[in-house]
């Protein structure tokens, strides 16, 4: 497999999942400091111009990444990353359909604003409103998400490589972490996993 990624950004989410799992894959930097997942060559695969872009063993291209980490899990059912109880399966949906509606889209107000407007006080405006909502985003992912050491409790599932990308996103929008102990542990339980350190050490996210 050949994964198109952007350090810090939610692509990294799959790589933490293939890692997880302990499939093969080739990762490919997309530099999004000179516009790559602009240019045609990039776009040709996504033409979102977004990240991530997995190439699969066929050759078939995946761009969105709840699909993606779906796809992973059904690789290797071996791992366990999707309960087989339907009901918990449904609930750890629930949080990545809400990091990715919700939490990702408060995050990308900060510095994404030309998706939704075209005036410069528009995204000022997106900009300093941005803290609060992610605020907002971290009390309820605190308080209605987080059910124990993982997501689900004591279980590691697909919605954990997800939160643990989008909550890293936290500190530098604002938020005040020392408001959210169980969060900041989280964070930290996260980045003891080899998975998480795998990655760490391909330099897509800071050590």
């Amino acid at each position: 497999m050949k994964l198109y990624y952007a350090p810090g950004t939610i692509s990294i989410a799959v790589a933490i999942t293939l890692e997880e799992v302990g499939h093969d894959y080739e990762a490919i930097r997309v530099d999004f400091k000179n516009a790559e997942q602009t240019k045609p060559a990039y776009l040709a695969m996504n033409p979102k111009g977004r990240v991530p872009t997995l190439v699969t063993d066929s050759g078939t291209l995946l761009t969105e990444t709840g699909a993606i980490l779906d796809y992973i899990a059904a690789l290797v059912p071996a791992a366990g990353l999707v309960p087989t109880d339907p009901l918990k399966a449904a609930q750890m949906r629930s949080v990545m359909y809400y990091l990715a509606s919700t939490m990702h889209v408060n995050h990308a107000h900060k510095m994404r604003g030309h998706r939704w407007a075209d005036q410069q006080s528009s995204f000022d405006d997106m900009t300093a409103k941005s803290r609060q909502t992610m605020t907002d985003s971290a009390t309820y992912f605190a308080d209605h998400c987080l059910q124990g050491d993982y997501v689900l409790g004591d279980a590691f599932s697909l919605a954990d490589p997800y939160a643990f990308t989008v909550c890293n996103w936290l500190e530098g929008d604002g938020v005040a972490m020392q408001d959210f102990p169980t969060i900041t542990a989280y964070l930290e339980r996260m980045r003891a996993r080899p998975s998480v350190q795998a990655v760490i050490a391909q330099r897509m996210l800071p050590s």
